[in-house]
């Protein structure tokens, strides 16, 4: 689905340090989810996962099978280099469409929002988080709760919960998905929190 000008594009911009989506620090409300988790032998996988603050907060508390996926070097690099004792045959730089895998757990941050917001686009991406999880994976993130617009290129990209669960329902039972109460202020009121359990 991806081309090498996907990836030059993505690595220009993080070289230009224009990323506006990267807030720094792990996102508050899967900071939460991760503090609950329990089980440390989770197998992990954060796609998109760019700088990866939840990856390194992962790690840095017990979470050791956790993998990060970009399909750009530059931003996995500086994971790298941030966070040196991650097993580097867990950082991998890849499609995520042509990834192979089996995982408990996809921690969604932004990259669904980050590709064009084409139906088949978000359909192949429900698709391919099915084909990733273990039975009774889950899918866990974020995804943005206002209107697309008819730009292609400036992202981050929206959607409506509505059309998010036109891709997920038939694929997952919908453990909760609602506007999420403990967003990064910048975000409050435009992010949906979601848990997903595949079927």
């Amino acid at each position: 689905m991806f081309s090498k000008d996907i990836e030059n594009y993505w690595s220009k911009r993080y070289l230009q340090h224009n990323t506006g989506w990267d807030i720094g620090v792990p996102s508050t409300p899967l900071k939460t989810y991760i503090d609950q988790l329990e089980n440390k032998n989770l197998k992990i996988l954060i796609p998109g996962a760019g700088n990866s603050y939840e990856a390194e907060y992962l790690f840095k508390n017990g979470f050791e099978n956790t993998y990060v996926l970009d399909i750009a070097n530059v931003p996995l690099i500086a994971f790298q280099k941030r966070v040196p004792h991650f097993p580097s045959e867990q950082i991998i730089k890849g499609d995520f469409f042509k990834h192979k895998g089996i995982y408990d757990l996809v921690l969604e941050q932004t990259f669904f929002c980050s590709f064009p917001p084409l139906p088949e686009n978000r359909k192949q991406y429900a698709l391919k988080i099915h084909e990733l999880l273990h039975k009774r994976g889950k899918l866990v993130g974020l995804w943005f709760n206002f209107p697309l617009t008819n730009d292609m290129e400036k992202r981050p990209f929206g959607g409506s919960k509505e059309e998010y669960l036109n891709y997920f329902k038939p694929l997952f039972n919908v453990n909760t998905f609602k506007n999420c109460y403990n967003s990064i202020p910048s975000r409050m009121g435009r992010e949906l929190f979601g848990i997903f359990e595949k079927t």
